[in-house]
């Protein structure tokens, strides 16, 4: 069957994701992520999903899986990922309110990743609406922790995989209508920085500032950025009282390279850093981290089936790799047949920009259910 003849529209996309984007779900509020994950549980079970609730850690939000019937339930089939957490704070939509401006649409984790999430469940409907079967069973897991690296999410993650046959991940689409087929290594890192106290206004002599040192420390290291490696501090704690000469400071780092043995270099170069021994110690510690998924023949042949879609129903298509890490960089590089990027085309997400483009929203369903059709056991 032609996609293009299901019934996907946009403004009724648009309808059924606007409840998505006005729960907000920062990742570090497990209660927002809960709320949001009780909307989507909802959909799926009205979609005739049994639903699964899985508390993966107290500090994040619950993980949701749904496992569609299927004749062939007991063999490897489809496996969606999407995250549910979003980088936006409660309260956001004060300032990037759910809102249209001609073909584009605004609101909190519109785009990263809510939209995607919801054009996957739509292809599934449309299918169902048409009385067609995919050729694997389908399962969906939205997840809660990706925006902080899936640190504990990831082994759940990659069994999930690890039982699939190709891996579907609707994070926004590339420029051009394109989707994913790689994405960079990533590297998170912890600096702390311990001074000396003393008082600032009587005996600032006597003491050693771990702000001074952190901030010295930040211009070194994002200094360090270059073609091969990226270095940026995203997160800086310090100081309770201005009359204090601080004792401690923080710092978050990410770093990402599009091969791993960069990543490795900068990994070595960022523990140069440790400095035990000076007045203002200086302590790195590597945190998450997101290996190189460089695209297979498998990945590939996803690849062509997307294009093939796209060609059929009449629209653009490209494919890249890409930094900004996903959860696609665990399933990739496990060697799991992986198509990355197929949700909502949009941009400035992360920011107080954060829209999709409204017509995008049925073309790219189009190419979910294409895909969800278009592959099988023989693969």
């Amino acid at each position: 069957m032609d996609m293009a003849q299901l019934g996907f529209n946009d403004e009724d996309m648009l309808a059924g994701l606007k409840p998505w984007v006005l729960c907000e779900s920062p990742s570090y509020d497990p209660a927002a992520v809960n709320r949001m994950q009780d909307i989507a549980a909802h959909d799926l079970a009205v979609m005739g999903a049994p639903i699964e609730r899985i508390p993966v850690h107290s500090s994040i939000g619950d993980c949701i899986r749904a496992r569609f019937a299927h004749p062939q339930s007991d063999q490897p089939g489809l496996l969606i990922i999407g995250h549910m957490d979003t980088v936006h704070p409660l309260g956001t939509l004060k300032q990037l309110p759910f809102k249209r401006e001609g073909n584009r649409c605004y609101g909190p984790g519109i785009c990263d990743m809510k939209g995607g999430n919801y054009l996957a469940l739509e292809a599934i409907r449309q299918l169902q609406k048409a009385g067609l079967e995919t050729p694997l069973p389908i399962t969906v897991l939205f997840t809660s922790d990706e925006e902080i690296g899936s640190p504990y999410t990831r082994a759940l993650i990659e069994a999930e995989a690890a039982r699939a046959k190709a891996v579907l991940i609707p994070e926004p689409a590339r420029k051009g209508n394109g989707v994913t087929s790689g994405r960079y290594a990533v590297a998170r890192y912890d600096v702390t920085t311990y001074g000396r106290p003393s008082h600032a206004g009587l005996r600032l002599s006597e003491g050693r500032s771990a702000i001074r040192k952190m901030a010295e420390k930040i211009i070194d290291i994002e200094a360090m950025t270059s073609e091969d490696c990226s270095f940026s501090v995203g997160v800086m704690n310090a100081g309770k009282w201005v009359n204090c000469v601080s004792s401690k400071a923080s710092a978050e780092v990410l770093s990402m390279s599009k091969r791993q043995e960069d990543l490795d270099d900068g990994i070595a170069r960022m523990l140069a850093h440790n400095d035990p021994n000076s007045e203002v110690i200086t302590k790195v510690k590597l945190g998450l981290t997101r290996p190189v998924w460089t695209p297979s023949t498998a990945d590939l042949k996803l690849v062509e089936l997307a294009n093939d879609l796209a060609t059929q129903l009449g629209q653009p298509f490209r494919h890249e790799s890409s930094g900004g890490g996903s959860d696609g960089n665990f399933t990739g590089a496990m060697g799991v047949p992986t198509l990355d990027g197929l949700g909502v085309a949009g941009d400035k997400y992360h920011t107080l920009e954060e829209h999709i483009e409204i017509d995008s929203l049925a073309m790219r369903g189009q190419m979910m259910a294409g895909l969800l059709m278009g592959i099988d056991a023989d693969f």
